[in-house]
C-alpha cells in the first residue's frame, strides 16, 4: 500500500513539473533559431554573374536599344524627305557625250561637283539667243558678287550642229560670260542631250543655208549631283531667276 503511493506521488510530481521541462527543452531551441544569420549572402566570385553585373548589363542594354530606335527614326525621316522632294519632280537632266570649243570630249561627268546653267541655242540665231546669253551672263554676275555661294557654271548647247562646229561656238561665245562652256557634236549626239533635258527643236531641211531653229527658250539649273533643280523661261527677269537660284544655292550649304 505505501509503494503504490510512493508511485502516486511520484508520477503528481513528474505532471506538474511537466511545463517547466517544457521550458526549459523549448528556451534553448528558441535561442538557436533567433541566434541563427539572416544576411543576404555574400558573393565571393565563385558564381559567373553577380546581381550588380545583370543591373549594369540591363542597363547598357536598355541605352543601346534606344539609341537604335533613335538612328532608325532619324533614317526613315531622311528617306521620307528625300521621297517628298522627288515625288512630282519632273524627268528633265540626264547623261549626254558632246564637244568642246578644243574638239576635246565633254559629258555631264565633267559637270559634276560643280552647280550649272544650261542653255540650248544655235550661233546664227539673229535676236533670242544673244538676249538670252546676256540675261545668263547678267545672272552670273550678280550670283559671283556674293562669296557666301558657290559659284555657277553656265554652258551654252548647240542645236545646229551642221554650222556650229567646235571654232564656230568658241568665236562666237567670246562676246559673252568668260567661263561660258560652249558645245556641240554629232547630230546624233546633240539630239540625245537635247532629248535628255526635253528640248524640242527643228530646222528646215532645204537648200537655204540661213535657215532658223525653232527651239525651246529655257535655261536649266542642274545641281552638283548632275540632278535636274530648275528651269527658267524667257518670261523670267534677270532679279527673278537669280533669286530662284539664291535659294537652291542656299539649301545646299
Amino acid at each position: 500500500m505505501l509503494s503504490l503511493c510512493r508511485f502516486q506521488n511520484a508520477m503528481r510530481r513528474c505532471v506538474s513539473r511537466a511545463p517547466v521541462l517544457q521550458r526549459q527543452i523549448a528556451a534553448p531551441i528558441r535561442r538557436t533559431m533567433v541566434e541563427l544569420p539572416t544576411q543576404k549572402p555574400v558573393h565571393t566570385g565563385g558564381g559567373p554573374v553577380s546581381w550588380k553585373m545583370l543591373r549594369i548589363i540591363a542597363v547598357l542594354g536598355g541605352s543601346a536599344a534606344f539609341y537604335v530606335s533613335i538612328q532608325r527614326a532619324k533614317k526613315a525621316k531622311e528617306e521620307e524627305k528625300k521621297k517628298s522632294e522627288t515625288v512630282g519632280a519632273p524627268a528633265i537632266g540626264g547623261p549626254f557625250a558632246l564637244i568642246d570649243t578644243e574638239e576635246k570630249p565633254f559629258s555631264d561627268k565633267d559637270l559634276l561637283g560643280k552647280w550649272a546653267l544650261l542653255y540650248f541655242g544655235f550661233t546664227f540665231c539673229p535676236d533670242i539667243c544673244p538676249e538670252e546669253l546676256d540675261k545668263m551672263a547678267d545672272i552670273l554676275e550678280i550670283l559671283d558678287k556674293d562669296k557666301d555661294l558657290p559659284q555657277v557654271q553656265p554652258v551654252f548647247i548647240s542645236i545646229d550642229p551642221e554650222r556650229d562646229t567646235p571654232a564656230k561656238l568658241k568665236e562666237y561665245l567670246a562676246d559673252f560670260h568668260p567661263r561660258l562652256i560652249g558645245l556641240t557634236g554629232t547630230s546624233e549626239m546633240v539630239k540625245k542631250a537635247a532629248k535628255s533635258y526635253r528640248v524640242y527643236y527643228s530646222r528646215p531641211y532645204d537648200d537655204n543655208e540661213d535657215y532658223l531653229v525653232d527651239h525651246t527658250i529655257i535655261m536649266y539649273l542642274v545641281r552638283p549631283d548632275g540632278s535636274f533643280a530648275q528651269y527658267y523661261g524667257q518670261n523670267k527677269t534677270v532679279e527673278e531667276v537669280v533669286q530662284g537660284i539664291k535659294e537652291h544655292l542656299k539649301k545646299s550649304n
